[in-house]
């Protein structure tokens, strides 16, 4: 026994696949074979072996018609046999004739295009002892099928009656796997016959041309692998011009690699019949004798029904299981379905039902990616893995089409680092636009496989290329396949394609629900601006009415007040100073909003520059360090990013007032596709756990004895910023500073442009 260790591989069967074994060009000689016009008229092409049956020649029978060939009863007992039958493709057993030679044959007839094709199988002449108890076996056979529920089982019981009914040292049964491979789930054998139970033939074996005559004519038999082939005389057939297609001939001469792969193996006589369940191959029944061996037609049609039925029960077992499963899958699917739909928040939605999500598809992690935040379940990839695998399949996998493989790494390389976690995935696109992906894992399952042989052996010679040499070996040979994970089954993937369906509904809803509600905001935000500006704008009349007048009040009858009534007038002047100041900063803060962007080209050293400049009386002869680095030029409106940056610096200079010496740094750095800014300052900081309220309207971090402002500042920073497509946060540090750090796309997307194009002046 060898070992070795492998990854997943397919076998080229290219040079077996082009052997033309439907048309031979000759028959196995313990029969005759016989082509005939349609109008049953005249003989237009026998084998070569005629002699044998009749004692005339090939070419003296060839024009002559079936009485010339026969014998006048026998030619019109065919004669009228075949006009009250119906002649398909399939065969169809005349009866039992005996030749003017003395042979017994028993006659069959099928038909190909515009001629009949006889054949006469030389037999006994007596019907078998036994064959009145063939069909009481079937019914002990279907008897027996209904105690087992298990393939294997049921198989077993096949290989056993077939064995019983035919006499055949070794009768095994086997099913086709996913890769086409031939595992042996069944076997009844005589003693001294090697056992194969278990094994798997590779699927080189059997090549494609030879399974679908497996489907076509579903029953072959060799008798004797040291036949000597008859040639069909003439070798084209005289109607056609081409070779005659014997694709349901019994008696059809097989390949001379099958009969040297059978003398290799031991056997000199086979009988297979096909296991076809929905118009697919499935398996086989293989008989093999050490000795030569046939098998009358009778028994041949007795095999075949155990065949069909056999097929008939595993179909039924494996539509059963099959419909429980599907049943399961969908009670799982509407489960999470119900848990998404009803989440406020999609991403909470999937992860209450994360436990149903790995069940639903057998898997032993999986991610969510949506709107550029992943979430991973059970034992998932690393997120830089899984973001990799997400570009993969953007480029190589259609938005429209669920994708699955159990062997990932054959595909996508890479996938070899991650295979004891992911040698399998199915990924499910929930996006025809972006990158959105629900990706179900299926870790690595090492297997062990025992072949019949080594399946890499056979293969075409150097010296001829376009022959094939069948395994002279099927010592048992392991073989360890890394690299793959269980099979996804259909039904996964089908229901898997539902749950795409609906997530992408959900989706669409819940975008439809964000965009009425966007639209309601807008609307809102708008009469909210148009309020705050008409409000602003007069409360300034008034307000600067207070100041004045309290200003005159002072300087007119000042003489005449208290000291008390001056503190008082004066609290009244800085009052309505400080509600001034409000005022204006909400008329600035809608302003924001309600002005349109003038993009242009910005020089931020200028527009930091021109802020120190206007910040100087506030410095007035504090120790400030300005700590400027060179700054890109980017795109924007020079206004805004005026007001934006002198907001942030005044807030550097307020809190970092109590510092002896302060230290006010601006820098920035390129990101792909931004700039980012940063303003670090070395002042009171802030706690990161109130960080969410900093850019709001009105919200303060520290007391007003301490800072004055009115809270709008940072606010205003923030609309700027994201009305130019950007985002704003910040980092601090209690009595150690903070940083105020923006970001800012290379491309400005200009407003109202429905297209959303890009715009880059430079």
């Amino acid at each position: 026994m060898t070992t070795i260790t492998t990854t997943k591989q397919s076998i080229d069967l290219s040079v077996c696949d082009r052997e033309p074994i439907s048309i031979p060009g000759s028959i196995q000689p313990h029969g005759l074979f016989v082509s005939v016009r349609a109008d049953l008229q005249e003989v237009i092409q026998v084998s070569e072996n005629v002699s044998e049956f009749v004692g005339k020649g090939a070419q003296e029978c060839l024009g002559k018609d079936l009485a010339f060939l026969l014998g006048t009863g026998n030619a019109a007992l065919v004669v009228e046999t075949l006009r009250d039958t119906r002649i398909e493709a399939r065969p169809v057993y005349l009866g039992m004739l005996t030749l003017e030679s003395g042979k017994t044959v028993d006659a069959l007839a099928h038909s190909i295009g515009d001629v009949i094709n006889l054949e006469f199988e030389l037999t006994s002449g007596q019907v078998h002892k036994d064959f009145r108890q063939l069909y009481p076996l079937i019914g002990t056979f279907l008897s027996k099928l209904h105690d087992f529920d298990e393939v294997g089982d049921i198989c077993q019981v096949a290989a056993n009656e077939v064995r019983k009914v035919t006499g055949f040292g070794r009768v095994l049964v086997y099913r086709f796997d996913e890769d086409g491979h031939g595992h042996v789930l069944a076997e009844a054998l005589d003693e001294g016959y090697h056992s194969y139970l278990n094994q798997r033939f590779p699927a080189s074996d059997v090549p494609k041309q030879a399974r679908e005559l497996y489907i076509a004519n579903r029953i072959r038999l060799i008798g004797d692998a040291n036949y000597v082939p008859s040639p069909l005389v003439p070798q084209t057939n005289p109607l056609t011009g081409k070779p005659a297609d014997l694709t349901y001939s019994s008696l059809r001469s097989v390949s001379p690699i099958h009969v040297q792969y059978m003398k290799n193996m031991g056997t000199l006589a086979s009988m297979s019949m096909s296991i076809v369940i929905k118009g697919q191959l499935w398996g086989l029944i293989s008989c093999h004798n050490a000795e030569p061996k046939n098998v009358s037609y009778e028994f041949r049609t007795a095999c075949e029904q155990l065949a069909q039925i056999l097929a008939l029960r595993i179909e039924s077992k494996e539509e059963r299981e099959e419909y429980n499963y599907r049943l399961e899958l969908r009670r799982i699917l509407v489960s999470m379905l119900r848990g998404v739909s009803q989440a406020e928040n999609f991403f909470e939605g999937v992860k209450s039902v994360s436990p149903e999500l790995l069940r639903f598809a057998g898997a032993s992690g999986a991610a969510l990616i949506f709107e550029g935040r992943m979430e991973r379940f059970g034992d998932a990839p690393e997120v830089d893995e899984i973001e990799h695998l997400v570009e993969w399949l953007s480029r190589n996998v259609s938005d429209e089409n669920v994708y699955f493989t159990n062997a990932l790494a054959a595909q996508y390389p890479q996938a070899k680092a991650f295979a004891a976690k992911a040698s399998g995935i199915l990924a499910v696109p929930i996006s025809r636009i972006h990158r959105h992906y629900f990706i179900w894992f299926r870790p690595e399952v090492v297997k062990t496989i025992d072949w019949a042989g080594n399946p890499h052996l056979k293969q075409a010679s150097a010296t001829a290329p376009t022959q094939l040499s069948p395994r002279a070996s099927f010592a048992m040979w392991t073989e360890t396949v890394r690299g793959t994970s269980l099979q996804w089954r259909t039904s996964e993937v089908e229901i898997a394609s539902e749950f795409r369906t609906a997530l992408l509904g959900i989706v669409l809803k819940r975008a439809e629900q964000m965009a009425e509600l966007a639209e309601e905001l807008g609307r809102a935000n708008k009469e909210l601006e148009a309020f705050s500006y008409s409000v602003s704008h007069d409360l300034r009349a008034p307000l600067r009415h207070i100041v004045g007048f309290s200003d005159l009040l002072l300087e007119f009858e000042g003489s005449q007040l208290s000291d008390r009534g001056k503190r008082f007038v004066s609290n009244i002047t800085d009052a309505a100073r400080f509600a001034g100041k409000l005022v204006d900063d909400l008329l600035s803060f809608s302003q924001m909003g309600r002005a349109a962007l003038r993009i242009s080209a910005i020089d931020m050293n200028e527009i930091v520059q021109t802020a120190i400049e206007r910040l100087a009386t506030d410095v007035g002869g504090r120790d400030i360090k300005w700590d400027i680095q060179r700054l890109p030029t980017i795109d924007g409106d020079p206004a805004f990013f005026q007001s934006a940056i002198y907001n942030l610096l005044a807030n550097a200079v307020k809190y970092t007032r109590s510092r002896e010496h302060a230290v006010i740094t601006v820098r920035s750095e390129e990101g792909e596709s931004e700039h980012i800014f940063h303003v670090s300052d070395n002042g009171v900081g802030f706690n990161m756990e109130y960080v969410h309220k900093l850019f709001g309207v009105f919200q303060r971090l520290h007391r007003m004895e301490d800072f004055e402002g009115t809270g709008i500042g940072l606010a205003n920073v923030r609309r700027i910023v994201e009305r130019h497509g950007g985002r704003v946060w910040a980092v601090g540090v209690p009595d150690q500073g903070a940083t105020f750090s923006f970001a800012i796309p290379k491309q400005i997307l200009v407003e109202g442009d429905e297209h959303a194009k890009a715009y880059s002046p430079r």
